[in-house]
């Protein structure tokens, strides 16, 4: 199927569809997605010109089971051999990449697995990413969470067991600015060991600010690493900024994050060349910021309200499973996450062969953790969610099946002193 359908106004209800011929009358409407908008910090950095070369460089086709079994061979693997790996080529060596990446997790995790939880505590957005449930222009039941519910929803997810917190909101300045999601992680440090942010890109002063106010580290979608498919799916808000967005995880370490996390959302482009781009992007900052601690998540494409239309196109579980052990095998020392969009089944599996996180007890609607925690209903301060999860297990029964597969659930890792 082609990526195409995204943007095709057949698949708009005919609000949504009113709503975009307005869209397009907008001067910022698909406004040049690699210029930069007021108030936007521009930093000097050669990391976009390394990674973008090796991805537009990269032919997977070319790969051969010679060049796999090579990469497999190879006690250190080079971002040659990593191409390989993604290839096509490496398909039928699924099990012996498997193998490989299963090891080198053991030796450098050893048998544990984090676990953490998202609260989502806005889901306004200023942005038009067709592909997202919380897009500006989705007819969804919108949220801001104030304090008082913020740290009721924080209470109930605490009472839980759970130690480390990821806080989200939608994308949007004007309804969630610094200093509300400043409060909301002074708010988590009352209550969580580890807090960690999944808001719109901000400038290394902000990024600074929020550091002080609790928070440890910043993950950051870059959905894409393809500027063309970018600049078709996002069409209209700050987000629409491809290169701004890009070197989101470089601000924040330089105001003094502890760690930042990367992504692709798999299926919106060529996964092998977005996957390729992700684990680059973390291996040359890597060299710049050798002492911060760097992550990567998975994500593929899930369904969401309102587009019955959105589903991970060409990546599958198998390929999925190539990706992760491509990543392990690459970037031994980095730390895997495999979110609740996959199936219970399939996360069972994979933290024990490369990813290190898991979530648990997921929500990613907007102040429903008490009922999904405790039973009662709450339908006073629900907002809809971003999208559907696949994975509904609570953290007692992650816990629990983690532990009978022989593997160590760990809630927390990190002792402030």
């Amino acid at each position: 199927m082609d990526n195409q359908f995204f943007v095709d106004s057949a698949y708009l209800s005919p609000e949504a569809l009113a709503k975009k011929h307005r869209l397009e009358q907008d001067p910022f409407y698909r406004k040049n997605h690699m210029e930069y908008l007021p108030g936007m910090e521009i930093i000097q950095s050669d990391v976009c010109e390394n990674v973008m070369a090796q991805m537009h460089a990269y032919d997977a086709s070319q790969y051969t089971a010679a060049d796999v079994k090579a990469a497999l061979a190879h006690e250190t693997c080079t971002i040659e051999d990593f191409k390989a790996l993604l290839s096509p080529a490496a398909e039928p060596f699924l099990e012996q990449m498997a193998q490989r990446a299963r090891l080198e997790t053991s030796k450098h995790f050893g048998n544990t697995v984090y676990l953490f939880t998202p609260l989502y505590i806005a889901n306004y957005c200023e942005n038009y990413c067709v592909y997202c449930g919380f897009n500006c222009y989705n007819h969804i039941k919108r949220m801001k969470l104030s304090m008082e519910q913020i740290e009721k929803e924080m209470k109930v997810i605490a009472n839980s067991g759970m130690e480390e917190i990821l806080i989200l909101t939608g994308e949007s300045r004007g309804q969630s600015d610094v200093a509300y999601i400043g409060e909301a992680c002074k708010m988590a440090r009352k209550y969580f060991r580890m807090v960690g942010l999944e808001i719109y890109p901000v400038n290394t002063d902000e990024y600074k600010y929020l550091h002080e106010c609790g928070a440890d580290y910043v993950t950051v979608f870059q959905e894409t690493y393809d500027t063309d498919k970018y600049e078709q799916l996002h069409l209209l808000g700050h987000k629409r900024v491809w290169p701004y967005r890009f070197d989101a995880q470089e601000r924040a370490l330089r105001g003094g994050m502890r760690g930042v996390a990367f992504s692709a959302l798999l299926g919106l482009s060529d996964f092998r060349k977005d996957a390729l781009a992700s684990a680059l992007h973390v291996y040359y900052l890597q060299r710049k910021y050798p002492h911060a601690e760097m992550s990567l998540s998975c994500p593929r494409l899930r369904p969401i309200i309102n587009n019955d239309q959105i589903n991970p196109l060409d990546v599958g579980e198998k390929q999925l499973c190539q990706v992760l052990c491509a990543y392990r095998i690459f970037l031994p020392f980095v730390g895997i996450t495999v979110s609740s969009r996959e199936s219970a089944e399939f996360r069972n599996g994979i933290v024990k062969i490369a990813a290190t996180k898991v979530s648990a007890g997921v929500s990613t609607g907007i102040g429903d953790h008490e009922s999904k925690y405790t039973g009662k209903e709450n339908a006073d301060v629900q907002g809809d969610e971003q999208f559907e999860i696949d994975d509904n297990r609570s953290l007692d029964k992650m816990y629990r099946d983690i532990s009978e597969e022989g593997l160590q659930p760990v809630l927390n890792d990190y002792l402030y002193v």
